[in-house]
């Protein structure tokens, strides 16, 4: 008998188990944020205003939360993975939905600033357009690490031992195996 019991296939939503965020899910958020991006440009052109200006506390605010969702992750892996500790179901549910948000939130604020950047750089002479370019680079760097801790944080609340059958290396390598 496994943990869903004999009664729930395993392909049933109600099984309790949660599939890992997708590479191809990432790349949609991405393209969304991208789109994001070059909407606000073009509609500030339409408008005959000036695009907005980037400032440094966007890419600070984005690196204080990709290393706080960085050291919940590690500290996650830390207890469940390392020392093999239980945490409460509640919070290791919490722990999962904030490592997938962050995977994705890190996604489409990456293509966001990935889009809005390449549309200045035909104009980098100019000192606006190049700090423009500049930071958004740079917020698109702490994004896309903001995405890596959420992933980083997903993974780290596998259960060891889980029946996932995409994770062999999940195992504990030092269990017997008949």
């Amino acid at each position: 008998m496994t943990e869903r019991g004999p009664s729930r296939p395993a392909g049933d939503p109600s099984s309790g188990s949660v599939r890992s965020t997708s590479w191809t899910t990432l790349l949609i958020a991405a393209i969304f944020g991208a789109l994001g991006g070059w909407l606000i440009v073009v509609i500030a052109g339409a408008l005959d205003v000036v695009p907005p200006y980037v400032p440094w506390t966007a890419p600070g605010a984005l690196a204080v939360i990709a290393a706080l969702v960085g050291a919940l992750a590690w500290s996650t892996h830390q207890r469940i993975q390392v020392r093999h500790e239980r945490i409460e179901p509640e919070r290791g549910v919490a722990f999962l939905v904030l490592g997938k948000a962050s995977a994705l939130a890190g996604a489409l604020v990456a293509g966001g600033y990935l889009s809005f950047a390449m549309l200045f750089l035909g104009r980098w002479d100019a000192e606006g357009p190049r700090e423009r370019v500049i930071r958004s680079l740079v917020a698109v760097v702490v994004a896309a690490g903001l995405c890596i801790a959420g992933l980083l944080l997903e993974r780290a609340c596998k259960v060891p031992g889980g029946d996932d059958e995409d994770d062999l290396e999940d195992e504990d390598p030092y269990q017997s195996h008949p």
